[in-house]
């Protein structure tokens, strides 16, 4: 996963207005949108990269020969998914 591109914006400490000026070309349009802190974006996908970390190295796991074998294998399987589906979606 790739992080989000940013922009420099003003906040107003008072109501939250967010304003981000740009070169307007006359066809402004006001749209309500849902923002996020870039801190908080950045310390939840720092949170998700050292998940996926620990993903990876539980599929090349192997339990003690005859301990818990056939669930180990499935738990690695859905893994192998869960990371192939969140790899293929950066």
């Amino acid at each position: 996963m790739s992080l989000a591109e940013t922009i420099v914006g003003w906040q107003c400490i008072g109501c939250g207005r967010v304003d981000a000026p740009q070169p307007c070309i006359g066809v402004c349009q006001d749209r309500k949108v849902e923002l996020v802190q870039a801190a908080d974006y950045l310390r939840l996908w720092e949170q998700q990269q050292e998940v996926l970390a620990r993903l990876r190295r539980w599929t090349h796991v192997q339990p003690h020969a005859g301990q818990f074998e056939s669930a180990w294998q499935a738990l690695q399987a859905e893994v192998r998914d869960l990371l192939a589906r969140t790899d293929t979606a950066d």
